[in-house]
């Protein structure tokens, strides 16, 4: 199992960005896949998560509104759409999956991200003020 996320950077408090994953050694047909971001000093914290049964996808409160999470089966990636990006989003945004947890309403897996079995390398989203 490879996770590899790609697409973080600098920009501006307001503007966009767009995070992939792309999943290897399993299919996002089968299980949930789900971003995760970790701010320095602050507990890591579930952002969005898709289901592989109906494709739905949970996204925390925070960022309702302003990210959107999805798949494309074709190329067993998922994005992270994040617009009218804030200051306190910069954190290190990963992406994980586990092969026995289900997504949760809040956008995370299963009842701790500490049991998320698979996880991918960081990417750094920095938002300036």
């Amino acid at each position: 199992v490879q996770l590899q996320a790609s697409g973080g950077g600098l920009v501006q408090s307001g503007r966009s960005l767009r995070l992939s994953c792309y999943a290897s050694g399993f299919s996002l047909d089968h299980y949930p896949i789900g971003w995760f971001r970790q701010a320095p000093g602050k507990e890591r914290e579930g952002v969005a998560c898709i289901n592989s049964n109906d494709g739905r996808a949970y996204h925390t409160d925070s960022v309702k509104g302003r990210f959107t999470m999805s798949r494309d089966h074709a190329s067993n990636t998922v994005y992270l759409q994040m617009n009218s990006l804030r200051p306190e989003d910069t954190a290190v945004y990963y992406c994980a999956t586990d092969f026995e947890e289900r997504c949760t309403v809040s956008g995370s897996i299963g009842r701790s991200s500490y049991r998320v079995d698979y996880w991918g390398r960081g990417t750094l989203v920095t938002v300036s003020s």
